[in-house]
Formats: structure tokens, sequence, C-alpha cells
């Protein structure tokens, strides 16, 4: 290894980003349990379904105890409470739906959520770093990482629909694993010159970005559309550009005024950020001012590693200079995989959402059954991720900027 190769592996390691080889952005053996002290929060976290359904989770928030954050010493004790913290949060919130929510979260609720936020560098919501890096256990902790071993620590309403949803995002991120992997790789081929090596580890993030897709694809065996759009959504929905709640939040003994937030959202995943860092992948305007401010909704560690990879020497302009076939091959071979992840979740979109959509603005206009109602909530997110953006020409427009940096082919 070259001097100027081991500058380059200091200067990129996962390690120092919060980041595994064996996991990727996934929080390593996350806790189930607090501290005896947190208890109080935790009887509530665990059982959030039951207390919505029974319409008793407001009045048993209003007589938890206002407990410090003080205690809580690990960065996994933090990351349980702001998991157990914003679960109990959107719930309460949600209890009622769409059309009987709440202009304040009490003081008991808000402040430990505030100050566990703040000592993490994350948003006072549940997040995407919430609800499936840090939400998940192993039934046998020799098995396998499966769906069949794989459970939540805390769960929202919606049930085993709920239980996929999460765990199969969960594996869609373990498949990038690979990918993740060989970011420092290409970097280190870049520094130094080295096409093979490249083209290597582009091979293998083609791959892994295939993987993703096909983990996707686990979707339709574990969750109901109905279910997901009639029960869950809601409670992924946040406080930011939504007609149910046009005025934010007031988080009390926190800050006297509203306050906004976006709800959960595949775009606050890292892995897509990384991979449109590492091509060379430019998104303009609303989509990427969009993108931008979902990076805000990531531990500060994976955020600050996608702006390192984005300070890195361009890949795309080396593979350009080589003019060597089988490193351009897989560079396009590459960009073609994320063209095919991106046109697969469109799809998941139009299934989980748009259709069910659709079939509910029908049922407004007539007189549904009971059975026919789950179909027709929420009314304010039909065009409208969890996160506040319009969907499906929001993801439409990511995939046609995908396809901006597939290289010119060579006539001569």
């Amino acid at each position: 290894m070259s001097l100027a190769d081991k500058d380059s592996t200091r200067a990129f390691c996962l390690d120092s980003y919060c980041v595994s080889e064996e996991l990727g952005f996934i929080l390593l053996e996350p806790l189930t349990e607090l501290p005896p002290y947190y208890q109080p929060w935790m009887d509530i976290a665990l059982h959030l379904p039951e207390l919505v359904h029974s319409h008793e989770l407001r009045s048993r928030v209003s007589r938890m105890p206002l407990l410090s954050s003080q205690y809580l010493q690990t960065h996994r004790e933090l990351r349980l409470a702001h998991l157990a913290l914003g679960a109990t949060t959107m719930s309460y919130v949600w209890q009622e739906g769409e059309d009987n929510t709440v202009k304040v979260l009490p003081r008991n609720l808000a402040l430990p959520y505030w100050k566990v936020s703040q000592t993490l560098g994350l948003p006072p919501i549940f997040i995407h770093a919430d609800a499936v890096l840090a939400n998940w256990k192993k039934l046998d902790p020799e098995g396998p990482f499966d769906m069949e071993n794989l459970d939540l620590v805390v769960r929202l309403p919606g049930g085993e629909s709920l239980r996929g949803f999460f765990m199969v995002t969960l594996l869609a991120e373990l498949a990038a694993c690979p990918a993740l992997k060989s970011i420092p790789t290409v970097f280190r081929g870049v520094s130094c010159g080295h096409t093979a090596a490249v083209a290597r580890a582009l091979q293998d993030i083609r791959k892994s970005i295939h993987n993703m897709t096909e983990a996707l694809k686990l979707m339709h065996v574990y969750v109901e559309p109905s279910i997901f759009y009639g029960v869950i959504r809601i409670y992924l929905s946040g406080w930011k550009d939504n007609l149910s709640m046009p005025n934010g939040l007031i988080y009390e003994g926190v800050h006297p005024e509203p306050m906004e937030f976006s709800g959960g959202s595949a775009a606050q995943s890292s892995i897509l950020h990384s991979f449109d860092e590492l091509f060379g992948i430019e998104h303009a305007a609303e989509a990427g001012a969009f993108l931008t401010r979902m990076r805000d909704y990531m531990p500060p560690a994976h955020k600050q590693m996608i702006q390192d990879i984005s300070n890195q020497p361009s890949l795309r302009n080396f593979v350009q200079e080589q003019c060597d076939e089988e490193l351009n091959q897989e560079f396009q071979l590459c960009v073609t995989e994320l063209i095919a992840f991106r046109n697969y979740h469109i799809n998941m979109v139009s299934r989980y959402i748009t259709v069910p959509a659709a079939r509910g603005r029908q049922l407004r206009s007539k007189k549904a059954t009971k059975e026919e109602m789950i179909s027709k909530a929420p009314t304010a997110l039909e065009e409208t991720g969890t996160g506040g953006s319009s969907i499906m020409s929001f993801l439409k427009t990511v995939r046609d900027e995908t396809k901006q940096v597939f290289l010119p082919i060579n006539k001569n």
C-alpha cells in the first residue's frame, strides 16, 4: 500500500462516522430497556397500540412524571429514549386522527424529549433513525438477521403490517452494507489511479443496490396497503407542511411558539444520499431543497459522512478520464441499478399511497361501510409524503435527475 493510499484510508473510514461494515447505518445491538428510573416512559411506550385503541394514551401521558434526562449515560440509552419518547409523541398527537390533533405537547413529555434530542443532535420527532435503525431486536440472539427472527422494540398502531414496514426497510438498509464497505475502496482507487480496484468496488456496489431492491419486494408480502395507508401512515406524519397541523406544535416548557418538524421519511435514510454524492447526482429546486433539509433528520455523524463523500474527488470525472471500458461499464450499471431502485420505489408508492388515496376519494362520494372507512384516512396526506413532500412528483424528479449522470456514449 502506497503512502497516498494510506493517507486516503485515514481520510475516509466508516468507523469515524459510526457506520459499521457489518450493519452500515443500523444501530448495533439496540437496547430494549432503560434504567429503572425511566420505567414510566417505557410503561407507556411499550403499550402504545393498546393505549391509542382505548383512547387512554393522552390521559396516561398527563399523569406521567417529569423525569430528568441526566441519567441517560450511553449513546444506546439516548437512542432508546429518543425512540420511546418519539413514538409516544406521535401517538399522543394522532390518537384521535387528523381531525382532533393537539396544539401543545405537555411539559412532562416535551421537555425531556427536547433535551434528549439536543444531546443526540436530532430533532424532537419520530424519524427514520428511530423507527428503523434503532428499533429492532432478534428473537433468537444467535439466529439470522431476517424477517422471521426480527421484531420491533417499540410499536405504533398497525399490527403486523407495521412490523413488516419497518423490518423490510431495515433489511433494505442491511442490503446496502456491502456498498458502504466499498465506498472507501472507491476513494482509495481514485486517489492512486487504480482503475481495476475501482471497477471491482463498483461491481460490489451495483450488486448491493440490486439486493436493496430485492429486499423492498418483501413489502408486498408483509405489508397490507389498506393498513399502511389507513392506519400506519398518519403516525409517521409530522407538523410541517401538514394541513392537519398547519401551525405546528408547541413543545411546552421548551418554546412558547409552535415549532414545525417533518415526519419520518425514506428521504431521511443516509444510504441514497451517500449514493447521490458518490455518483455525482445533483438534485435541483424543490427536490434538492427537501433532500438537503432531510439531512438534518439524520444522526450528525451520518450527515457528516454524506458531506465528506461530496468533498472527495469526483468519481464520475475519474471514470471519464480513464477511458477504461470495464470501469465505464460498471459505473453505468451502478446508475442503472439505482434508477431501477427508484422506479421500484415509485411503484410501491403507487400501490401503498396513490391507489388507496384514489379509493378514499371515491368512498367519500358515497356512503361507506365501516370496513371501507379504513381506506379513507388521512385525507390531508393524499398528495404528500409523511415528510411533507409532494410525493409522486418528488420521486419522479429524483429518478429523472439520476439519469443525468449517465456517461456520454463514446461513438469513436
